[in-house]
């Protein structure tokens, strides 16, 4: 018994368009939502949500309908053709939205010019306005107008902190940023025509991304056997992340987190990533032959006894014993708790590196999927050996870890410290991630690898749905440097109730004369 690597990876082109839409979407509309319309980081929160409540109910149902659907090119291929140029499509529309609020607010976009900073303070100077951290301030007690005009993105004093060291703080992002910002959101008060627009757009833009996201991961188990899958997970996230680091190079080279270009257009860059889609739909389309695949996988999963005749076809179903619900309910709501944790830092990490650490969140995020694409392929081997449940353990620790250390870090940090911090925590998230998709779904028949696809997605969707908004109450109410303590103690809880998982490791119960299913043409 061999995987078919070559399938695998075509199979995993499906999740690299996928994956590279999610990382510019990460990075550039969190930004948008708070620089260029002036929302709150709750606000923000609930926008940022949008996609993950959606999901709740459209992944778990498009795998349904999926799983049900006939047709000559499979029950996957035509969601994952369909849905992938809607959202092409939809992401140059959400570029002329954002064009447009740039547009209204271009009288305060200049930065590092002196005539737009006497405008921000003589707009904000009475008002009173939050830093990162959470204490509030008024610009006329701190500044007069001719010194504030001569802050600029580099301006930076030293302080003492809480622990009593000397730190270096950057003024701008402290003081003018959310001056900067309360002055878009009285713009976008006054004329909200174009967040509602943007909204629009973004809302049918999330429909399209859920229409096939189960279908294109629900693909993989579809034409791989059960004790292969981790091993295919692994190069299936690696293809995932392959198209995740492609857009955060993009996005380094452009700088795009940067607090300089807070105001850029993202038309082009919403254009390079459409094409990098749609290149990759090409070549999915081109060269998976999904029927065949499939039919092939069910003939080796009889003959190999993995599956019995009846149970291994499309059409056929399969009920839970007590104990198998158990495990299932545990290893979900291990996925809730994870996903609580890290989606935490990775919708909010870019503003949190702008305002508290003055870092490039998109380097830091590359290197992390630099270090979890590394990971990918020896956690699926070492899963193989020790099993899944032991690796996904280990993988938890090393999160806990990496948040843990995130919780000390300030701007005066040393840059290499947040990378090996940042490193640790890709390859934990590679070691978690590989390993949980297959424990759900080898407690299913090949008529509900969509379903069971969903029951995986309807938990780390519900966190997610619920984890950005509530990061940004703590990042508003209580301090911007919350995040990593918030990170810390959901991704600490998911390692006790993973204890309770008792099912889902792969069990190679293939007789050993035939590994001859060699299939790597």
């Amino acid at each position: 018994m061999k995987l078919n690597n070559k399938r695998t990876i075509l199979v995993g082109f499906a999740f690299f368009l996928i994956c590279a839409f999610w990382q510019i979407y990460d990075v550039t509309i969190a930004m948008t939502l708070t620089s260029k319309f002036g929302l709150s980081q709750t606000a923000s929160g609930v926008v940022m949500a949008l996609d993950n409540i959606l999901a709740l109910f459209m992944l778990p149902l498009f795998g349904g309908i999926s799983d049900r659907h006939k047709s000559k090119y499979g029950r996957r291929t035509p969601f994952v053709r369909t849905g992938t140029i809607l959202a092409v499509v939809f992401l140059m529309l959400l570029s002329v939205a954002d064009n447009a609020q740039l547009a209204n607010i271009d009288r305060y976009t200049k930065v590092n010019d002196p005539a737009t900073m006497e405008l921000i303070y003589d707009e904000q100077k009475d008002n009173t306005l939050v830093t990162p951290e959470g204490v509030e301030y008024k610009l006329a007690d701190l500044y007069t107008r001719e010194e504030f005009a001569q802050l600029t993105t580099d301006s930076k004093a030293t302080e003492t902190n809480s622990f009593g060291r000397e730190v270096e703080v950057n003024l701008y992002t402290r003081y003018v940023v959310p001056a900067r910002q309360a002055c878009a959101a009285s713009v976008t008060a006054e004329s909200p025509g174009v967040l509602i627009v943007f909204l629009a757009i973004l809302l049918l833009l999330l429909i399209s991304m859920a229409t096939f996201r189960t279908p294109a991961v629900a693909l993989m188990p579809d034409v791989t056997l059960k004790p292969l899958r981790s091993k295919a997970n692994a190069i299936i996230n690696l293809m995932g992340n392959a198209g995740g680091i492609i857009v955060l190079g993009i996005g380094s080279l452009l700088a795009i987190s940067k607090v300089r270009n807070a105001y850029m257009s993202y038309t082009g860059v919403y254009a390079i990533v459409g094409g990098i889609m749609l290149t990759a739909l090409v070549i999915f389309l081109l060269t998976v032959k999904e029927p065949a695949w499939a039919a092939e996988m069910n003939r080796q999963s009889i003959q190999l006894g993995l599956d019995k005749e009846e149970t291994a076809e499309p059409g056929s179903k399969k009920k839970l014993d007590k104990a198998q619900l158990r495990s299932l309910i545990f290893l979900l709501a291990s996925i809730v708790l994870w996903f609580f944790g890290y989606n935490a830092v990775t919708s909010k990490y870019t503003v949190y590196a702008q305002n508290v650490l003055d870092k490039d969140a998109t380097t830091t995020l590359l290197l992390a999927n630099i270090a979890a694409i590394i990971a990918y392929l020896p956690v699926g081997m070492v899963a193989s050996k020790i099993g899944r449940k032991k690796t996904i353990m280990a993988g938890i620790v090393m999160l806990f870890t990496a948040f843990f250390v995130g919780c000390f870090m300030t701007a005066s940090s040393p840059s290499w410290l947040m990378s090996c911090m940042f490193c640790l925590a890709g390859v934990a998230w590679a070691t978690i991630n590989v390993n949980s998709f297959p424990m759900v779904v080898e407690m299913c028949t090949g008529a509900d690898v969509g379903k069971y696809t969903g029951f995986y997605y309807t938990a780390s969707m519900a966190a997610q749905s619920l984890t950005p908004t509530i990061s940004g109450i703590f990042m508003d109410r209580v301090a911007m440097t919350s995040l990593f303590p918030y990170a810390s103690i959901f991704v600490g809880l998911a390692f006790f109730t993973m204890m309770f998982v008792k099912h889902g490791d792969s069990k190679v119960e293939a007789k050993k004369g035939l590994e001859a299913f060699d299939t790597d043409d």
